[in-house]
C-alpha cells in the first residue's frame, strides 16, 4: 500500500507543521479538504490549547490531518541552568526591553503526547528526537500513523527500526529548524536528493521529502529520487490562511519580489538549535557568537530571545525577527491557498 493510501490522502502534497501560529486550523483544513495533509505545530502549544487546536481542526475538515510534537526531555523542557548571554543582556537594555524568564523554557512533551493518547488524530510526527517502540506502537494501536524526522540517514534508520509508518527526510535547503537530534546532522548537513539516496540505501521506509520545495515540478523530481510524498512549509506562509504576522509575510515577499536579499542562513541565534531564515541584521550583528559553545542550548536560548521577537513583531521590525524560510523563498506568492495547491497539482 502507498503511502498516499495509508495516509488517506489524494495529492503527495503536506503542509508543513511550522510552529509559532504560523499553522492555523483554517490553514490545515484547507489543505486537508484539498486533498493533501494539513499539520499543526504543536510543540510550542500547551495541552489545553493543543487539546482546543485538535477539536478546531476536527470542526473545519473530516480529512485526516497530522499534528507535529517536539521531543524534549523533562530536564530539557523544565530547566534554566545556563544564563542569558551578556551580548543579549546588553541589547534588553539599550532597547529598554524588560525580560523577565518563564519557570521553564519550553511546555513539557509528556503532557503533549498524552493529548494525543487522549484524543487521538490520524497522523502524528515528531521533530528534535525519538519516541520509543512502545510510544509508537501504543499511537499505532489508537489509529494514528506516526512519522519520524530525520536530518540524517542514521535518524532515519532509527525510525525505522522502532516501527514508525514514515520518516520525513529534512534536506538542509528546509526553513525553520532541523528536526534531527544527532551530532553527525549538524556537522555536515545534507543537501535534499542526497539525503534521499542514501536513506533509500539503508531502509525501505516510506519517505517525505521536505527541502526547499517549491513546485510541482520539484515535487516530481523527489518522487522519481525516492520519496513518496514532498513536504512544504516556506511555500504556505505568503498564503491567505497562514498565520505568521504581517511584518514576517511582507519580509518572506520582498525576498521573492527582489527587494530585499534572499539570502538564508542556518543559525543557532534565535533558539540554540539550527534553523534556517532570512538573513537580517540580529543575525549579522550577533554573527561572532553563533556557535553552540557560546550559546545556550534549545529550547533555553529560545525562551530568553522571545522578549526580542515579540517586540520586534509588536514594532514591525522585520530586522530582529526569526524570519524562517527555505533557500526556495524567492519563488513565494501572495495568493490564496488553494491557488496554491491548484498550482501545484496542475505541475504534477
Amino acid at each position: 500500500m502507498s503511502l498516499l493510501e495509508q495516509l488517506g490522502i489524494t495529492y503527495p502534497i503536506v503542509q508543513a507543521p511550522m510552529a509559532g501560529g504560523a499553522t492555523t486550523p483554517e490553514l490545515i483544513a484547507a489543505v486537508s479538504n484539498f486533498g493533501g495533509l494539513g499539520s499543526l505545530g504543536g510543540g510550542a502549544t500547551s495541552q489545553d490549547a493543543l487539546n482546543k487546536q485538535i477539536d478546531a481542526i476536527r470542526a473545519l475538515t473530516d480529512k485526516p490531518f497530522m499534528i507535529n510534537l517536539m521531543v524534549l526531555s523533562e530536564h530539557d523542557a523544565s530547566t534554566f541552568d545556563t544564563s542569558m548571554p551578556d551580548w543579549l543582556n546588553k541589547y534588553y537594555q539599550e532597547q529598554q526591553i524588560d525580560t523577565v524568564l518563564p519557570d521553564k523554557p519550553a511546555h513539557s512533551f509528556t503532557e503533549q503526547l498524552q493529548v494525543l493518547y487522549d484524543n487521538p488524530v490520524p497522523v502524528a510526527s515528531f521533530t528534535f528526537g525519538i519516541i520509543s517502540a512502545q510510544q509508537v506502537q501504543r499511537l499505532q494501536q489508537l489509529g494514528t500513523r506516526v512519522v519520524g524526522t530525520a536530518n540524517h540517514t542514521l535518524e532515519a534508520k532509527a525510525w525505522a527500526d522502532i516501527g514508525a509508518d514514515a520518516v520525513c527526510v529534512q534536506g538542509m535547503e528546509a526553513g525553520g529548524h532541523r528536526g534531527g537530534w544527532l551530532p553527525q546532522s549538524e556537522t555536515d548537513p545534507l543537501g535534499l536528493l542526497t539525503l534521499i539516496g542514501q536513506t533509500r540505501a539503508c531502509t525501505d521506509i516510506p519517505l517525505i521529502a521536505a527541502g526547499g520545495i517549491m513546485s510541482g515540478r520539484d515535487i516530481k523530481a523527489v518522487q522519481a529520487a525516492g520519496a513518496q510524498l514532498a513536504q512544504m512549509g516556506t511555500a504556505f506562509l505568503t498564503t491567505d490562511k497562514s498565520g505568521i504576522n504581517a511584518t514576517y509575510k511582507q519580509a518572506l515577499l520582498d525576498a521573492s519580489n527582489g527587494t530585499r536579499n534572499t539570502e538564508t542562513r542556518l543559525t543557532r541565534l534565535f533558539s540554540g538549535k539550527q534553523a534556517r531564515g532570512l538573513v537580517n541584521n540580529y543575525l549579522r550583528d550577533f554573527a561572532s557568537f553563533d556557535k553552540t559553545e557560546e550559546l545556550p542550548p534549545y529550547p533555553q536560548l529560545n525562551a530568553m530571545t522571545k522578549f526580542m521577537r515579540a517586540n520586534a513583531a509588536k514594532n514591525g521590525d522585520a530586522e530582529h525577527l526569526s524570519l524562517w524560510a527555505g533557500q526556495g523563498v524567492a519563488l513565494v506568492k501572495q495568493e490564496r491557498t488553494l491557488e496554491l495547491l491548484e498550482r501545484l497539482v496542475q505541475g504534477l
